[in-house]
């Protein structure tokens, strides 16, 4: 993995600091409470690609539009499985749908259309493009990078670790700046951020499409993901 970029960012908010000097305190009621929060972010390359290749059909039946695409599935199919392998690369069928065609004045159904989707994703980009550039009957409708689960859990370990570490921190540095010897937890609250959101690159799209004739795999190349962990919580200082 390429060099991770960190930047922790930590921040408190006094709440409340009860002195215990009013006479109607009870005796119960928390006292030299603090609020605060701690977050740490994380940057790595995205790790997986997904391509979405379409096939679109019109008829008058809709059975027929249903073959069609059926057909053109069935082809991407067997052209992309034999090159799957792992989380290299994986094929799959996605979304696939028929649909009436309606006539603008009367509102009849003149005709039907349909969509069908191949999905290919993975680790191994020129894998991928290859496999997509070989299909044929099928045109890119997407491409999209993303981290992966994998590539997000070990991120999100150490964003933790740093969120955490600059939550105690900081809650030291408030205790000592009160003039308290120490600090209690309350309560605490962990939050994960990002990491998910792909981004999509569809110039190299467009350049995969192109490619398709002679078959060869396109170079794309991925952004970068952030996961942000932030912790918040209580301390009570003593």
């Amino acid at each position: 993995m390429k060099k991770q970029m960190k930047n922790i960012a930590a921040c408190a908010l006094l709440a409340s600091v009860c002195t215990g000097f009013s006479s109607n305190a009870l005796a119960d009621e928390p006292r030299n409470v603090v609020q605060l929060s701690a977050s740490a972010s994380v940057q790595v390359p995205q790790d997986w690609l997904t391509v979405t290749l379409t096939a679109t059909h019109d008829g008058r039946q809709a059975q027929e539009v249903q073959q069609q695409l059926q057909k053109a599935l069935d082809a991407a199919l067997r052209s992309a499985k034999p090159q799957a392998q792992g989380e290299a690369l994986q094929v799959s069928s996605g979304n696939i749908g028929v649909y009436p065609r309606h006539d603008r004045n009367s509102g009849k159904v003149v005709g039907w259309q349909g969509r069908a989707e191949v999905l290919l994703q993975g680790r191994d980009f020129a894998r991928i493009t290859q496999a997509a550039a070989q299909i044929e009957g099928m045109t890119m409708s997407n491409l999209a990078f993303s981290l992966s689960d994998q590539g997000k859990a070990k991120v999100q370990e150490q964003a933790q670790t740093d969120a955490v570490a600059a939550f105690r921190t900081r809650a030291q540095q408030l205790t000592q700046a009160f003039g308290f010897n120490g600090y209690r937890l309350r309560e605490v609250n962990v939050q994960t951020h990002g990491g998910q959101a792909p981004r999509v690159r569809m110039a190299q799209a467009a350049m995969l499409m192109d490619a398709k004739v002679e078959a060869q795999p396109i170079p794309v190349e991925a952004g970068t993901a952030e996961v942000v962990v932030e912790v918040s919580g209580s301390v009570q200082m003593e």
